[in-house]
Parts: structure tokens; C-alpha cells; sequence
């Protein structure tokens, strides 16, 4: 890249992260101009690709958006804020509706209405899907299609975002780097208005579900910004990722328990009915809990497809039956071996309902933001719902600050997919990485406890302080980390996604949102 002294101007917007929540706000800018940052090539490496499920919206006959947002604050465990989920499920058809315009190819029955799919926890079949499990790919190709059509979008390629740059502080822009280039000097890039749109922190664990390159890095640079985050010990752990060695571990959608898929343990045990009257289609948090101890008791667990579903596996459920098949798994005449894995992060920098931080300047939106709509425990397919709805308001929050004009040329980065992957791997088999991971997978997982928890932050405090080649992106990774080892152990109490041991009952003295700066965080590591 050619620089001025390693300063660019976006000539507009900044958006950060090029998965449905940031393409989506661009979009809705256009036709203002916006600079989108991604990492990798669109479509590579951003979690939206991977969502199997859909999008949760009541536009089947007879649902409601009142009904839909009732699921949610169900789900939610009593910290679901009221009116975000009522507005943000009121919005959804719109939302649906900009997907479908935009190419979308939502499945259909024959008289064009969308054919609409089960998840657990919803009390309609309100899933807008295609090809059964790859919605997330599908939307994801729409929307990339319709982002290089449109002229006021510039995207730059192959550049993450190190840490945002502030000024009197205001939130100006974001420095950044070449992917894999751990040695130039940083290029700053300066915006007005500043969306962080990078995704969630799942790959802070051993297992999970989520793309390598996701491991907490916005909501990172957002706390050392001084952002305020909230929410972060709640974690959603996948109840049925597919156990194989693979990282990160390939999913099984929770469509294939709406179809009617049961879990049996290697004893042939069915064990959710005598745990919950919804069985396999209880909240996330009660399955991933009752799969994780049935392996702590020394039990493999498995999703058993075969009556609900038998040889229409291979065609209605596509990419699952793939991973299958890659692992040597038969997902006709055999079980899939599952395990709970680190998926979505409820938790993140807090945001009004424009979608604004607490730093000015900073919009922030998808996984990386906390709205408040998924309380302690996301419901199905809420997540691309959530993106696409923020995406839309925070581009018109924005769009009153930024008027329509041409872009001025901004040379991107030829992006080379060997030297990508090389930087990828270096970062993922870094030991402190790789210890890091574990630790937050051992005693910051499914449950928790005050003692794993104090030393889960003895442990990132000690790696933070030890760890050879200490970067941006590994203080991102355990800056994420200790916030929600931090909410984790501050909160003496279970719900939803966050299961404490010592303290294993609701207590209503937390029915609330947990809202915490870095600087509380580090001072609960140091006395942990």
C-alpha cells in the first residue's frame, strides 16, 4: 500500500469487518460513501458465512412480532430489554425483505410465501432459511454480489484492524495493518464515523465453532479504547458441534432437533426429556449444560438423525452432511458424535438502540455489540436479525453526518491466500495463544466456578505479561478474555449462558445488565 506518512483518509464511513453486519450497514449508507476493512477476501472468514440456521422473523401466518419478541425475552432469562426486542422484531420483515431484494434466495413453497423452519425456544416456525442449513452462505454471496455493484462501497482487502485511534476523546479512525505483516509500521486510517463490525470472541476457546480469524479482537480494541462493555460473561455454547479434531469444530444445526433429531448418549440413553419438558428443543443453555455433563461423567454424546430424517440428511441438510462425510462420519446409517463448543457471544461493547457506543465517534454492530435483545441467552437464529436491523440504523444515524460524494482513489492490498493462511496458522500456534484457549476452555466454559474463574485470570494475566511477541492482536485476544473472566466472576449467580457450580440458582438480585470499563476488569485480575 502506498501511504503518506502512513495516514489514509476513508472519505467517509468506517466500517470494520465485512460480515453481514458491516456489508449490510454499507448498503444502507450507499449511495453515501463508506470504506469497508476486511481481513480476508469477502465471504472468507466472517461468521455470518457460517450460520446455518436463518433468520428468525414472524411473517409466517398467525406469528406475530409481539409473539416473536416474547421468545425472545424467554430465552433472554429475564435480562432481555423489553423494547429492544419488540422493535427489533417489528423491524424484521423489512429486514427480510432487503435480503430478498437484494438476491437472497429464500426458500419458498409453491405460492411464493417463505418456507419457514423450527428452532428450539420459538413457539412458531419463524426461521426464513435456504437450502435447509445455508443461509448464512447464501445471504452472505447475495449481499457480497450486491456490494460490488454499488459505487459508493470501497472495499480494502487483506488490512486488520489493530486498535481504533482516539482524539479529545472521539473515536477518528483505526489503525491497521496488512494481514500477517507483524513489522511495518501501523497505517492509520481517519473517519468521521467508525462502525465496528468485527465479529465475536468465540475462538478464545479450545473448541469452537466460530471462523479462526474470530477470537475477541473488536471487542478488544474497543475496551482499550475505554468502551464500555456489557454483558460479557455471557458466553452461548452450541450444544451439537460435530466432535472431530477439526478447528474450529464443524456445526450441526439446531434445525435438524426442530426436525425431530434426538440425543442419545454411547449407552443409547435418551437424556433431555427427563431434563426439560421442550426436550432437545430447550434453550441452548440447558442442552449444551446436560451434553457437557453427560462427557464430564464419561458418556460420548450423539445427535441420532436417522428416524427424523434417515437418506434426506444428504438433501435437506447439505452442509452438515458434508462435514460428515469429510470426517468419515455416515449420516444416513449412523449417529453424529456431538459436543458443546463455543458459538456466540450474548456480551460485547454497549450500544444504544441507534447503535452507538460510549465513545463518540464509534458505532458498533453484529457480535461484537451488546443491544441488549439477547439478555443471558441468544435465542435461534436471532443473531443475522440482529446484524441487519442495527446495520440499518446505525447507517441512518450516520447518514445525517455524511453527504453523498465520490470516493477519492485508496490503493488496497493484493491479497495472497498462502501468506493469509501463514499469518493465520503463526497467530493460531503462538503457545500463549494456544494456552489461552485452553484456559478459557477449562475454567471459563460451560460452567464455572470461583475458583477456576480466579485463576483463569491469574493464568491471562500471567501470559499477557510473559508471552513472547506480545502484539495488538494478542492484547486484543486477552483483553477480551479477562472481561469475561472478570463479569464471570463478579456475577454470583446462574443464568442463561453463564452456569456458576458454587452458585447454581437464579438470584434476582442480578436481573440485570452487568455494564463494566477495562479498567474494573483488570482491577478484579489483580485481586483475583
Amino acid at each position: 500500500m502506498t501511504v503518506i506518512d502512513n495516514t489514509l483518509n476513508a472519505d467517509g464511513a468506517l466500517i470494520v469487518g465485512a460480515g453481514l453486519a458491516g456489508l449490510f450497514t454499507a448498503l444502507k449508507l450507499a449511495p453515501r460513501p463508506v470504506t469497508v476493512l476486511s481481513p480476508k477476501p469477502l465471504g472468507m472468514g466472517a461468521s455470518s458465512a457460517w450460520a446455518q440456521g436463518g433468520v428468525a422473523a414472524a411473517v409466517g401466518q398467525g406469528d406475530s412480532s409481539h409473539a416473536h419478541a416474547a421468545d425472545t425475552e424467554m430465552a433472554g432469562a429475564g435480562i432481555v430489554d423489553h423494547g429492544t426486542a419488540e422493535s427489533v422484531t417489528a423491524e424484521a420483515a423489512a429486514r427480510i425483505e432487503d435480503l430478498a431484494r437484494w438476491g437472497t434466495p429464500f426458500d419458498r413453497d409453491d405460492f411464493g410465501n417463505y418456507a419457514l423452519g423450527k428452532e428450539a425456544a420459538h413457539s412458531a416456525n419463524r426461521i426464513v432459511k435456504v437450502e435447509g442449513d445455508r443461509a448464512g452462505w447464501a445471504i452472505m454471496q447475495a449481499i457480497i454480489a450486491e456490494v460490488r455493484r454499488t459505487p459508493s462501497i470501497r472495499v480494502v482487502e487483506g488490512i486488520t484492524a489493530l486498535s481504533l485511534a482516539r482524539d479529545n476523546g472521539r473515536i477518528v479512525g483505526v489503525f491497521c495493518r496488512k494481514l500477517g505483516d507483524r513489522y511495518s509500521e501501523p497505517v492509520f486510517i481517519r473517519a468521521r464515523a467508525t462502525v465496528l463490525a468485527a465479529g465475536g470472541l468465540g475462538g478464545l476457546y479450545a473448541v469452537t465453532t466460530n471462523p479462526p480469524g474470530v477470537r475477541g479482537h473488536a471487542m478488544g480494541m474497543a475496551a482499550r479504547a475505554g468502551a464500555l462493555i456489557a454483558d460479557a460473561e455471557f458466553v452461548q455454547f452450541h450444544p451439537t458441534a460435530i466432535a472431530t479434531s477439526a478447528d474450529p469444530a464443524p456445526l450441526a444445526t439446531e434445525a435438524l432437533r426442530g426436525e425431530g433429531a434426538i440425543l442419545v448418549n454411547d449407552l443409547g440413553e435418551r437424556f433431555m426429556p427427563a431434563i426439560h419438558p421442550d426436550a432437545e428443543l430447550a434453550p441452548r443453555d440447558i442442552v449444551a449444560r446436560a451434553n457437557f455433563r453427560q462427557i464430564q461423567s464419561g458418556r460420548q454424546v450423539f445427535l441420532d438423525t436417522r428416524q427424523a430424517l434417515g437418506a434426506d440428511i444428504l438433501t435437506r441438510f447439505p452442509t452438515v452432511s458434508q462435514y460428515c462425510l469429510d470426517a468419515g462420519i455416515d449420516p444416513v446409517a449412523g449417529m453424529i458424535p456431538v459436543t458443546p463448543a463455543a458459538h456466540f457471544h450474548m456480551g460485547g461493547v454497549k450500544v444504544d438502540e441507534r447503535g452507538r457506543s460510549s465513545l463518540p465517534g464509534l458505532w458498533v454492530c453484529g457480535e461484537a455489540s451488546c443491544t441488549g435483545l439477547h439478555g443471558a441467552n441468544r435465542l435461534a437464529s436471532n443473531s443475522l436479525l440482529e446484524a441487519t436491523v442495527y446495520g440499518a440504523r446505525i447507517a441512518d444515524d450516520i447518514g445525517g453526518l455524511e453527504p453523498v460524494r465520490n470516493l477519492a482513489p485508496f490503493k488496497g492490498i493484493e491479497w495472497d491466500e498462502a501468506e493469509g493462511a501463514k499469518a493465520e496458522a503463526i497467530l493460531r500456534d503462538l503457545p500463549a495463544v494456544q494456552q489461552l484457549r485452553r484456559v478459557m476452555t477449562d475454567l471459563v466454559g460451560v460452567e464455572r466456578d470461583v475458583a477456576g474463574l480466579s485463576l483463569a485470570l491469574q493464568q491471562i494475566a500471567r501470559l499477557e505479561a510473559t508471552a513472547e511477541h506480545v502484539t495488538s492482536a494478542f492484547l486484543n485476544m486477552t483483553t477480551s478474555a479477562t472481561l469475561v473472566a472478570a463479569a464471570a466472576l463478579k456475577r454470583t449467580e446462574s443464568r442463561g449462558g453463564h452456569y456458576r457450580t458454587d452458585f447454581p440458582e437464579t438470584d434476582e438480585h442480578w436481573e440485570h445488565h452487568t455494564t463494566m470499563a477495562l479498567d474494573e476488569a483488570l482491577a478484579i485480575r489483580a485481586n483475583a
